[in-house]
């Protein structure tokens, strides 16, 4: 497994990588992107501002999205890309943080993670925190890192203030907002189901029995530029004849040469799943995102669907991000060296430029229980990419298995006859 970029003091990696150079003096973080566009931060419980459609509800630490026009609820509307009201149809901007996506140092982040500064898991994520909706009055439970929900008895999209702009956590910088809408979601759920043709028919009507909700996913994604000497071994397949008479052949073998240089690669938004909970490898499966697409943080994207905060840290999610890194050099090694073998003995990395960026990445997640497990189906919410796991039918496959000893045995019989007749 490959290390982390040391802090000043630690140990060189086992394989004799350097690490990055020592993290400057960190000083705090900037504070988070402010749902307001001019910067200037709500009054508890006040009325809708100017600037934003988010009414702030001091007492549940918590916001809305009412309708001006009807008091109903906006919600993000994917085809439109507007805030639009469920009731009357009303839609408005979106409220837009100003600039570009902004990339942050990471050797500051991990200096602030492991000072203490920023939690690895904050409190308010290890116990269940309830909501009074200010529309109709219903409790609504917020567990783990779910940040944005619903009220299960009016549909208002409800948004916790006190997870994103916690100080003790690392900011949300970017979101990729959802271009793949529920009937679009729909169709692709049905046609990957309907193409697994084991799956039991109890499956097959989740719309009755399972879960299908949109959701931002927390990410890290990392960019990095690296420095790498390398030494290795070139080889060259070589064929030759040996032996004589009837032990006469002709052999294949490899002569190694001693080779050295030096590579350079840089890593460009490299996105790491944040949350758990879900089959990772499944939904590694729904890459590339379109992180180019991405837009300055707002809330608003989120309003009507379900957001989580990140539960692994930025130093936790590193790890793996390195590891792909570590991959992709070595590739860069191996065609560097050439021949028609390679052997990579040593690979000295220097991390030079690192950044980082907190995002969240849209997804459509089915969840459907059978014979007491769940099962999951990932869609990628702006490529409309499907990967997901799904039950078998015993008694599917039982009824396939003797169709297939029944078409044998005709064949045989058929075969033996026209044998016998020849």
């Amino acid at each position: 497994m490959p290390s982390v970029p040391p802090l000043p003091g630690d140990e060189p990696t086992a394989s004799g990588a350097a690490g990055p150079p020592p993290i400057p003096d960190p000083g705090p973080l900037d504070a988070p992107p402010s749902d307001d566009a001019s910067g200037e931060s709500y009054d508890p419980g006040a009325a809708l501002s100017n600037a934003s459609r988010a009414m702030r509800h001091s007492t549940e630490s918590s916001k809305t999205y009412p309708c001006e026009a009807c008091g109903g609820e906006l919600h993000f509307d994917i085809p439109t890309q507007l805030l639009k009201c469920q009731h009357c149809g009303n839609t408005h901007e979106l409220v837009e943080v100003n600039g570009e996506v902004r990339e942050r140092d990471l050797r500051e982040a991990l200096a602030l993670v492991r000072a203490g500064t920023m939690t690895k898991t904050a409190n308010f994520l290890d116990a269940e925190k309830e909501i009074v909706c200010q529309n109709c009055g219903g409790h609504t439970t917020f567990t783990g890192s779910l940040t944005a929900n619903k009220c299960p008895y009016c549909a208002t999209p409800i948004q916790r203030d006190d997870v994103h702009d916690a100080p003790e956590r690392l900011p949300v910088d970017a979101v990729l907002p959802f271009s793949v809408d529920r009937k679009s979601a729909d169709e692709l759920i049905d046609k990957w189901i309907n193409g697994r043709w084991f799956a039991p028919s109890e499956f097959k009507t989740y719309n009755r029995t399972g879960s299908f909700q949109s959701v931002y996913m927390a990410y890290f994604t990392y960019d990095a530029d690296t420095h790498t000497n390398y030494t290795g071994q070139r080889g060259i397949t070589r064929t030759r004849t040996v032996g004589s008479g009837d032990n006469r052949r002709t052999e294949t073998y490899t002569t190694w040469h001693f080779v050295s240089g030096a590579v350079g690669n840089s890593f460009d938004d490299i996105p790491i799943l944040a949350n758990t909970g879900f089959e990772k490898k499944r939904i590694d499966k729904l890459e590339p995102w379109p992180t180019e697409q991405a837009k300055p943080y707002s809330a608003e994207y989120a309003a009507g669907h379900l957001a989580r905060t990140y539960d692994n840290d930025v130093e936790v999610c590193l790890k793996e991000a390195t590891s792909i890194m570590e991959d992709d050099i070595r590739s860069t090694i191996r065609r560097d060296i050439g021949g028609d073998q390679q052997r990579i003995s040593s690979m000295n990395v220097n991390w030079q430029k690192m950044t980082y960026k907190h995002m969240l990445l849209p997804l459509w997640l089915l969840t459907v229980i059978y014979d007491g497990r769940p099962f999951q189906v990932y869609i990628n919410g702006v490529t409309g990419e499907v990967h997901g796991a799904r039950p078998y039918s015993k008694v599917k496959i039982a009824i396939a298995i003797v169709v297939a000893l029944v078409i044998i045995a005709a064949i045989a019989i058929a075969v033996s006859a026209s044998g016998g007749g020849g």
